[in-house]
């Protein structure tokens, strides 16, 4: 089921039944029943009414507030029964520096995979971007993480290696927009502004997941917990970076279905953000990236982006219990 992305500043959402609407001016803009939605989220002055939280609450539908840019500022979800067993499993794997390294190198194997993957296919359609370098450069890199013997050293790995990442992705971005390295808070350009917007999203979806299957999404293996941060949703996040935002961000760029008037500069500094229409079209092409469905590496069977977050979710709860060791999403080309 889809995310339900509210927009429309000073709309307001409403409940009336086991529906939700969205009304502005004495007008509905939208009207759509609970159980169609897996969450909302709402992007700056959208006001919602206590009885469609409880609403939302009853369907299990969780709820983010974002700042009109895309930022997130929070979640508000119900106070759902939590799998306190799991939780115990997840804060006591959190002293055993053993699984951490074995994890956060899985994790960053399976960040980089995904990412050479990204750019071969590429590569097989653009032949005459050369992009030989920068793949020869990670999967060496790749090659040297299990070897890894401290936590500093996979961070370093994993920096270089998406140093010469996103030095292929600029070569790769065939449309009017330059791209000259990943930079953030706030994002300066267009690309970056589209990357940090399908990076906030997966993060959400990820860090909701987490939070309903039972998991503390705070506290993480890899990325280092701190206040206020889902360290493990930034963990899983890792792997879906490529085949998901990057995938939708160069599209968006190559096949020219965003322009430079899609964006606008914030009056009060710096940042590059969408406007609101094309923020709209950007959701409707992150939905349908999000449901298409593909073969699944490992299962071989059917799937989607979405449930693929399930299955690596699941993955990590047997493997915090000592069933499995994780072994992250491979997107195939």
């Amino acid at each position: 089921m889809p995310n339900l992305y509210l927009t429309e500043q000073g709309s307001i959402l409403r409940k009336t039944g086991d529906r939700l609407i969205v009304e502005k001016d004495d007008a509905v803009l939208l009207d759509v029943e609970c159980h169609k939605i897996d969450s909302v989220l709402i992007f700056g002055n959208v006001q919602f009414t206590t009885q469609a939280v409880w609403e939302m609450f009853e369907h299990g539908i969780e709820m983010a507030i974002l700042s009109r840019s895309g930022r997130l500022i929070g979640q508000i979800t119900s106070p759902a029964t939590k799998n306190i067993e799991l939780r115990l499993a997840q804060f006591k794997r959190h002293d055993d520096n053993g699984f951490k390294m074995s994890f956060s190198k899985n994790i960053i194997k399976g960040k980089i995979r995904n990412s050479v993957q990204f750019m071969r296919g590429f590569s097989y359609n653009h032949p005459e971007i050369p992009l030989s370098e920068e793949i020869a450069a990670m999967e060496s890199i790749r090659q040297k993480v299990d070897r890894a013997a401290e936590q500093d050293g996979l961070n370093g790995l994993e920096g270089i290696a998406a140093r010469h990442y996103f030095s292929g992705l600029s070569k790769m971005m065939l449309g009017a927009f330059g791209f000259d390295g990943r930079r953030k808070h706030p994002a300066p350009d267009p690309v970056n502004a589209l990357l940090s917007l399908g990076y906030t999203l997966v993060f959400n979806e990820i860090s909701s997941l987490l939070d309903g299957m039972g998991f503390d999404p705070y506290l993480g293996y890899y990325h280092k917990v701190d206040y206020g941060r889902a360290s493990l949703a930034s963990d899983l996040q890792e792997e879906f970076r490529a085949p998901i935002v990057d995938r939708l961000t160069l599209r968006l760029i190559n096949n020219r279905m965003l322009t430079q008037g899609d964006f606008y500069k914030n009056p009060k500094g710096e940042g590059m953000y969408l406007t609101r229409e094309a923020m709209k079209r950007y959701f409707a092409e992150y939905e349908e990236l999000m449901n298409n469905e593909f073969i699944h590496s490992d299962t071989k069977e059917k799937t989607t982006f979405r449930k693929c977050f399930r299955i690596q979710i699941e993955k990590l709860a047997a493997c915090v219990q000592g069933e499995n060791e994780y072994m992250p999403f491979l997107m195939d080309v």
